[in-house]
């Protein structure tokens, strides 16, 4: 009998005919070198007899059964039954993967190829009524710390690897693969197949999905809650944790030159139908020392210029005892570039952010500012919200089934360290004018970085140094509309996106290990 190479894991508690066709997939090469390890949740002799008539050529076939909740545990115990030196696990519990003649054999090689490898994972095509399509995925690095990274539905891992780190943990319920993940890059790479064309490793039937900025508000608190454990023990075993309080100062005295309490800063490009709901929305608050400043990167001939000018002295909608509007233009559609530049004028103390198709409520600046009074060490105030829909008949509504967006990731003892996880830094967002001035907005010149994350980095900058402040009341609307840009989002672009973010979140990753060490207790 040949010498096993390779340990397969399969879920057996997917439906029949799914299961089936993962196997047919494997069993077709007729490989002597493997071994089968089938999970389920609890025994079942009559799937035991039809699956072992599928394998009876297959070589060896184990059972594991656990009905604990935990994938984890599971897991756990199917990697200690598997007698191979590689463990191929296929996560076929929603949907079939099914592998691609010589996908093992593939495998196999690049092991041999990279002892330092730990796992490997690949680009692979989903199947979907349409037709084929071919998912790549992005290549692992030290900043990949998202818990909804995807890599994928098989991986191929070194068992010594495994047995160095630990296996799965037992006690996770959602998150026991991002957790696996995190101990094994400590100690080994984690690698990619790529595909350029035709060269996928293996197929999942699934339904393809729309991307929606807002599924992370209909996750549990639980899972999220686990996610940011297990991230957080990643940090600190790589010296990346920042412990809650430590190096934080006070944030810069206001220059003596701002003339207002608040400047609300709106890059807009060729929105002339939204923009005169937002100017109204900051002329609408309750503290009156607050002014819009409206940067057009359409050029001069936007529309929306002529609609920014109804609001300002000479205009039809002009109201010298409202707050004042100032008016930028370029022709240059850069996200940062249009927010520096805006801060660059800013008659006020602080920054307070709001998209073109947005509204604030009128509290907003009265309560961020209430807030940056209770302490001098507040770097940057983070708001809540609500979502609203607006109509093909311009009508808004609140829509209800979305909670109020409270960024309960931003808690005081851990948020800087969990804004690492999470993919946007929370709204409204207002920082002190000075420290925009100090650190700037990203003007894409990190790679892939395209007028998206523009203050993600920045924001990182100043939770090292500063305080998070937290306004738990809703005051800012969000408009979903048809012309959204942040709803509709291909594939592409959510790739770009996430490599931009993720350089940031490398470098800071890299920064706040720097930061430990240089305040280490000298021996």
């Amino acid at each position: 009998m040949a010498e096993l190479t390779t340990s397969i894991l399969l879920h057996c508690d997917s439906p029949m005919k799914a299961l089936k066709r993962t196997i047919q997939s494997i069993t077709k090469e007729a490989r002597a070198d493997i071994e089968f390890v089938l999970m389920h949740t609890q025994e079942n002799s009559a799937l035991e007899k039809e699956i072992g008539a599928l394998l009876s050529k297959a070589g060896k076939l184990q059972w594991v059964y656990s009905a604990d909740d935990k994938p984890g545990y599971l897991l756990t115990k199917a990697f200690h039954k598997a007698n191979a030196p590689f463990i191929l696990y296929i996560n076929n519990r929603q949907a079939a993967v099914t592998l691609k003649q010589g996908a093992i054999d593939l495998f196999l090689l690049v092991m041999s190829r990279h002892p330092q490898a730990g796992m490997l994972y690949s680009d692979y095509e989903r199947l979907v009524k349409s037709g084929r399509e071919e998912i790549h995925l992005l290549k692992h690095h030290h900043g990949r710390v998202r818990d909804n990274q995807d890599y994928g539905k098989v991986f191929f891992f070194r068992k010594n690897a495994l047995e160095a780190v630990g296996y799965a943990s037992t006690l996770l319920r959602f998150s026991a693969l991002y957790d696996l993940r995190f101990r094994l890059s400590e100690k080994y790479q984690l690698m990619h197949i790529a595909n350029r064309y035709a060269g996928s490793l293996y197929q999942v039937e699934t339904a393809s999905k729309n991307h929606n900025v807002f599924d992370y508000l209909l996750a549990s608190k639980e899972s999220q809650q686990e996610a940011e454990r297990v991230l957080t023990n990643h940090l600190k075993r790589i010296g990346a944790y920042l412990k809650a309080g430590a190096y934080y100062r006070e944030r810069p005295e206001s220059s003596p030159k701002a003339e207002l309490k608040a400047s609300v800063i709106i890059p807009v490009n060729n929105r002339p139908e939204f923009i005169g709901t937002a100017i109204e929305s900051v002329q609408a608050q309750t503290v009156g020392q607050v002014e819009a400043v409206i940067v057009v990167n359409g050029g001069p001939e936007d529309p929306t210029v002529a609609e920014v000018q109804r609001y300002m002295k000479g205009g039809d909608k002009y109201d010298a005892h409202k707050p004042q509007v100032q008016l930028l233009v370029y022709e240059i559609n850069n996200l940062g570039l249009c927010l520096n530049m805006g801060a660059a004028v800013a008659r006020g103390e602080y920054y307070v952010q709001l998209d073109s198709d947005d509204r604030l409520k009128p509290e907003a600046v009265e309560k961020i500012l209430k807030v940056f009074k209770s302490d001098p060490k507040i770097g940057i105030v983070i708001g809540s919200y609500e979502v609203w829909q607006l109509d093909e008949n311009g009508h808004y509504s609140r829509m209800e089934e979305l909670p109020v967006v409270t960024h309960d990731e931003w808690t005081e003892e851990n948020g800087r360290n969990n804004l690492l996880r999470i993919n946007g830094a929370g709204a409204p967002r207002s920082i002190p004018i000075r420290l925009i001035r100090q650190i700037g907005f990203s003007m894409n010149e990190e790679p892939y970085a395209r007028n998206y994350g523009e203050d993600y980095g920045m924001v990182l900058r100043i939770s090292e140094q500063h305080r998070i402040g937290r306004v738990w009341d809703a005051i800012y609307e969000v408009v979903r509309h048809s012309g959204g840009t942040d709803h509709s989002i291909d594939q592409a672009t959510i790739d770009r996106n996430d490599e931009a973010k993720d350089f940031m979140r490398a470098e800071a990753i890299i920064r706040r290990i720097q930061l430990n060490r240089k305040n280490e207790p000298k021996k």
